[in-house]
């Protein structure tokens, strides 16, 4: 058994063997190991990429995908998430992909021996976001060791930015945050900076989606003032190195976290982040179901 968790879990090396495995699938490698496997997607949260990139990782190997919908599951009449992941088990799935509100919802599921693939937890951890993040960033760049990455926009709420902070400063790189600082959490280690200074200083733009659904009020910003303030709006676009990406984990607020116009722009490396997620989650799927 095999869990994926928290980007804290990989050392530097296995980081770089996943990388490398989504490489070689996304080269045409295939697995063929992976029929007679069963695994299943528990998604309590709402979810396109994630869950269709995982969707089609699993397909893609081969995998025998049992259906699950929290709507229409036993969840509706009280049964725990452990419960529900036992039960599982117990049928003969090998490996869960979860997304869930609660942070940090898998420690209640340790003593399970299912492979347990974290999709998401709240505010905690994206791990397969941030490594298809990575992959993105090492086919343009070759590494990370001194590579500049700031990440702007709702840090405090956003579990990428836990998750790629976690990771590239583990792999070399340096991370700045900029945004609203009340969006910032106090004690955070990485270093606050004007957005200005972060657009022109970086190799990788990252911007993050605003949480509307994990605030508790308001911001007092409209969405237009937040564009102008923290977006990156074409003239502030203007002022990145010549070589320069542009990342978001998605969906994307156009002309909010980034102009409309730039979605798709030379810069932009937004799609290509969403074709890499599915070679890094065959990768991390391959891992969890060959020692099992």
């Amino acid at each position: 058994m095999k869990n994926l968790l928290t980007m804290n879990d990989l050392s530097k090396e296995e980081i770089i063997e996943i990388l490398d495995a989504a490489e070689r699938f996304k080269g045409g490698e295939t697995w063929k190991e992976g029929s007679n496997k069963y695994v299943a997607n528990l998604f309590f949260e709402a979810s396109t990429r994630t869950k269709c990139s995982f969707e089609m990782a699993e397909r893609k190997l081969g995998l025998e995908v049992i259906p699950f919908e929290a709507q229409t599951s036993s969840v509706q009449k009280g049964e725990s998430l452990y419960d529900t992941v036992k039960t599982l088990e117990s049928i003969g799935v090998e490996a869960v992909v979860i997304r869930h509100s609660l942070e940090r919802y898998f420690d209640e599921l340790a003593r399970l021996n299912i492979s347990v693939i974290n999709g998401g937890d709240g505010c905690g951890n994206h791990p397969t976001q941030c490594l298809l993040d990575l992959l993105t960033i090492r086919q343009e760049f070759g590494g990370f060791e001194g590579l500049k990455v700031s990440i702007i926009g709702d840090i405090a709420h956003s579990r990428v930015a836990r998750s790629n902070a976690e990771a590239l400063t583990k792999l070399g790189a340096e991370v700045m945050f900029s945004g609203p600082k009340e969006w910032f959490p106090s004690q955070d280690r990485h270093q606050h900076r004007p957005i200005d200074e972060c657009i022109s200083d970086s190799n990788v733009v990252m911007l993050l989606r605003i949480q509307y659904e994990r605030h508790d009020s308001t911001s007092s910003l409209t969405k237009e003032e937040y564009h102008e303030s923290f977006g990156l709006t074409e003239s502030r676009k203007a002022r990145m190195k010549p070589t320069g990406i542009i990342l978001h984990p998605a969906p994307v607020n156009r002309g909010v976290e980034i102009a409309d116009s730039l979605v798709e722009c030379d810069q932009s490396r937004i799609f290509k982040q969403m074709e890499n997620g599915v070679f890094v989650r065959m990768a991390v799927l391959k891992r969890a179901l060959e020692t099992n």
